[in-house]
């Protein structure tokens, strides 16, 4: 297990693959750990090395108390991605992981040269839904979320495979006091006017059963930014990665090899 301290915090992380290799970031969803990205790393080429991560509040790292703000998950990667020489990354981010990944483009152009954003948007739902939500964590824990999540999470036939209980263990495991922390710093973001500036390479991918960040949402924020790619993935929900392991990870080494990285 490696951890970085960075003042108060510790953030659980992995790095795998060669020292020289093409760096890669993958930042996860809200109530999941790195282990999202679990199915499709078999599956990608040799000779990355990357970088998988426990945000704050999630998985085995520190999770103090919140609100968190956006900013401060941004900064908790900048930080991490020096600590361990990771320049000139692509980064693969979804759900909050790819608001994360608007944020830190914005900011540190010399740490991402492409990104992917998977399920996400530059706004994602509205500051009321978002305290309704955190409201009722804050009242009956993540069991009062649960049901729900799941089904919009994903799609209805992998409701019945023999994976989905361990997803939605893990997101019950998922402190309390990280989850609200995390839901709040997506409440308060509105990337969109910081995303239209971006000029980098851009692929965006969506689930067509997707009940948390709908195609139609995706493709709006993609296409804030020129020359984006964009790729739907059917019969899939929020989590891709997990329902259509294979499809994710090809259309992932595609783009990857059009930036040069493999």
């Amino acid at each position: 297990m490696q951890m970085a301290q960075f003042g108060d915090l510790r953030l659980h992380y992995s790095v795998t693959g060669p020292k020289d290799g093409t760096p890669v970031v993958f930042a996860n969803s809200l109530g999941t750990d790195y282990r999202l990205w679990d199915e499709i790393l078999p599956l990608l080429p040799d000779g990355l090395r990357i970088l998988r991560y426990d945000k704050r509040g999630h998985g085995l790292s520190d999770t103090p108390k919140g609100p968190y703000s956006m900013g401060a998950l941004v900064t908790d990667i900048e930080r991490l991605m020096d600590h361990t020489g990771f320049k000139n990354a692509v980064f693969v981010g979804l759900s909050i992981g790819g608001m994360i990944a608007q944020g830190l483009a914005a900011k540190r152009l010399d740490l991402v040269r492409a990104m992917v954003l998977s399920n996400t948007a530059a706004k994602i739902g509205t500051r009321d839904m978002w305290g309704d939500r955190i409201r009722a964590v804050q009242d009956g824990g993540l069991d009062a979320i649960v049901d729900p999540t799941m089904d919009r999470w994903f799609s209805k036939p992998f409701h019945d495979d023999a994976s989905f209980p361990a997803w939605r263990n893990l997101f019950l495991r998922t402190p309390d006091e990280g989850w609200t922390g995390c839901a709040a710093a997506i409440a308060g973001t509105d990337f969109i006017s910081s995303t239209s500036g971006l000029r980098l390479p851009t692929l965006a991918i969506a689930g067509s059963e997707d009940g948390s960040t709908p195609p139609d949402l995706v493709f709006e924020t993609a296409d804030l930014i020129p020359g984006v790619q964009k790729h739907l993935i059917r019969g899939a929900g929020h989590l891709p990665c997990v329902e259509k392991p294979g499809e994710y990870a090809e259309v992932l080494t595609g783009f990857l090899k059009a930036q040069g990285a493999v």
